[in-house]
């Protein structure tokens, strides 16, 4: 085959830079949020800081200003005020929005948009039961080799450790 063209041998190259982008809300924060709230401001819809836009990822810090590490020790990175007090008025209104599209269905069609409801809730119950009937077949399971585990300790005369109780099953 012929020299590939720059735009394929860019689409191509791997951009590690990316896998390492902070995210808000799912999203990369250099990749996507500030980009878009970059052209927010030019637009005049938004006047986010120009320090948050330029340095949006910031290294959380304690109380006394010393930079805070995660368990790991890693250090714990946040995301600059200014830009992530935009990003939860995004995800709010998209929320928002989101919510006034299913209530204008449901104003426009009660009758339709309550058979999908009882629909749902009919194939939803199957799998349900489903997962509720793996989920107790797997706690079975783990206390049975648990009792045989403990009963063969016991025959070999060695003091059994206690066996943790499993937490109750609660049906929704």
């Amino acid at each position: 085959m012929g020299k590939k063209t720059s735009y394929i041998s860019t689409l191509l190259t791997p951009r590690p830079e990316q896998a390492q982008d902070k995210r808000a809300w799912s999203l990369p924060v250099h990749g996507v949020w500030v980009p878009f709230f970059t052209a927010t401001n030019v637009a005049g819809e938004t006047n986010i800081a120009p320090e948050d836009l330029g340095a949006p990822v910031r290294l959380a810090r304690e109380k006394d200003g010393s930079a805070r590490f995660s368990e790991g020790g890693k250090p714990v990175l946040r995301i600059a005020k200014g830009l992530n007090d935009q990003v939860r008025i995004v995800r709010e209104n998209f929320a928002a929005g989101l919510l006034a599209y299913a209530q204008g269905v449901v104003k426009a069609q009660p009758e339709a948009y309550k058979a999908q409801v009882d629909l749902n809730a009919k194939k939803g119950a199957v799998i349900h039961d489903l997962e509720l009937k793996v989920l107790q077949d797997t706690i079975d399971a783990r206390l049975a080799a648990a009792q045989a585990q403990a009963e063969a300790a016991a025959a070999q005369g060695e003091a059994a450790a206690p066996i943790a109780p499993e937490p109750e099953l609660v049906a929704a």
